[in-house]
């Protein structure tokens, strides 16, 4: 048993890589810029770059010595808009013009921090551009400090300038994105809420307890009440009761989430008064989101298990211990779902991550201040990093259960064989 789990285990190190890249790529590659969805796209770009600085977005994604910097967007003449062009003082015929003796005059946005090292590029072409041996040089580069003034002047003859970019020295070669979000995460380091200016971790572990307070009663009453039910369906199949609780199931699962949130509300808090509409105070807050989550999800699990039990009620082992005399009872608890464990165990634990995580809908309505609630308000917010660090646990906490459901179903079933 104990080699088998070492080797679930092993083999779940690549997937968990797999979900820390994805996670990485969606979050500061695909997901646009933090720092203009944090301070908006009219923020200056002085603290956009302080921004990035502050958070490891100054750093290229993967590897490099060089990155770019927001004190000088890089231009391409040939595909710049004329407003571009004509802030260069490029003409309409695409690239920039210097000639003999001319320099370029670079209009940044800031003036460039001390402490660092800067590279200027220029690509194109002409008798202004410095000899390289007998050849002209297309690509000009100078590397210099922030005290020195950056600068590209045409010596020799003209020169057409087709791209300009401004780069800024990173530590080494891997000082990257990817190697500063690897090492936050080894130190649990998750990063800082940029609307509450706090730990994200502190956040987490904060609203940890409340959404467990709401979701384990809610798992636990659900499993109870829905393995009960399907065992009574699969007992009497084909009865009044039977096609009842199926079209009862039907009825539940048809009637959208929000709609019992709103009725559960309206009529059992606000006009009956049984529970309060609000609040996070005493036990007292969790009964009615406990009932609605239970309801909500009983339509879907009793259907599906009442699937797995008729499977097995049609098996001879049940047919012999109905003929031995054993009961109605013996046989559905000691045998039938016995047998049927496998797919519940697999059922719960892939159940299990979304615990963690919380119901948004349930925790926004309620003001119960969990995990689903945080994530709405931080989507809400642009809060990327709190965003990112729920969907990261949630994510390896899934891994976590897949391998768990694994090592109980070969626990629980001698048919399944651990290799």
């Amino acid at each position: 048993m104990w080699r088998y789990v070492a080797r679930r285990l092993w083999q779940a190190i690549p997937t968990v890589a797999g979900v820390v890249l994805i996670t990485f790529l969606l979050f500061n590659g695909v997901g646009g810029s933090p720092a203009a969805m944090v301070l908006g796209q009219n923020a200056s770009a002085r603290a956009l770059e302080e921004f990035d600085a502050a958070r490891g977005y100054d750093k290229p994604l993967f590897f490099g010595n060089w990155t770019k910097t927001r004190a000088l967007e890089t231009v391409d003449f040939e595909a710049a808009p004329p407003g571009v062009r004509a802030k260069w003082g490029a003409g309409e015929s695409g690239w920039l013009r210097l000639e003999a003796g001319q320099e370029l005059a670079l209009p940044l946005a800031f003036p460039l921090p001390e402490g660092a090292r800067w590279r200027l590029v220029v690509e194109g072409r002409g008798e202004g551009f410095p000899r390289c041996g007998k050849k002209f040089s297309t690509v000009w580069k100078k590397s210099f400090h922030s005290v020195e003034k950056p600068g590209f002047r045409a010596e020799g003859g003209a020169a057409e300038i087709r791209r300009v970019r401004l780069e800024k020295a990173t530590g080494h070669f891997f000082d990257s994105q990817l190697v500063d979000y690897a090492g936050r995460l080894l130190r649990l380091d998750f990063g800082t809420s940029t609307s509450l200016n706090r730990p994200v971790w502190s956040l987490l572990k904060a609203g940890v307890g409340p959404s467990l307070a709401l979701t384990v009663p809610i798992l636990l009453v659900e499993l109870a009440v829905s393995l009960t039910l399907a065992l009574l369906c699969a007992y009497r199949r084909g009865s009044w009761l039977d096609r009842g609780l199926v079209a009862a199931c039907v009825g539940l699962m048809s009637v959208n989430y929000l709609v019992w949130i709103v009725l559960g509300q309206y009529v059992l808090a606000y006009r009956l008064g049984w529970f309060p509409v609000w609040g996070f105070e005493s036990w007292r807050n969790l009964l009615l989101p406990v009932v609605i989550g239970v309801a909500t999800g009983l339509g879907a699990n009793v259907r599906f298990y009442r699937t797995i039990l008729l499977e097995e009620m049609h098996k001879d082992y049940v047919r012999t211990a109905f003929a031995k005399g054993l009961g109605a009872e013996q046989v559905l608890f000691k045998h039938v779902l016995k047998n049927a464990l496998g797919p519940v165990i697999v059922n719960v634990a892939l159940a299990l991550p979304f615990l963690y995580t919380g119901s948004l809908l349930l925790e926004s309505f309620f003001g119960i201040p969990g995990l689903g609630y945080l994530s709405l308000n931080a989507i809400h917010s642009s809060d990327v990093d709190v965003v990112r660090a729920v969907v990261l646990v949630g994510a390896l906490l899934f891994t976590a259960a897949n391998v768990l459901a694994d090592v109980a179903l070969a626990w629980v079933d001698p048919r399944v064989k651990l290799v």
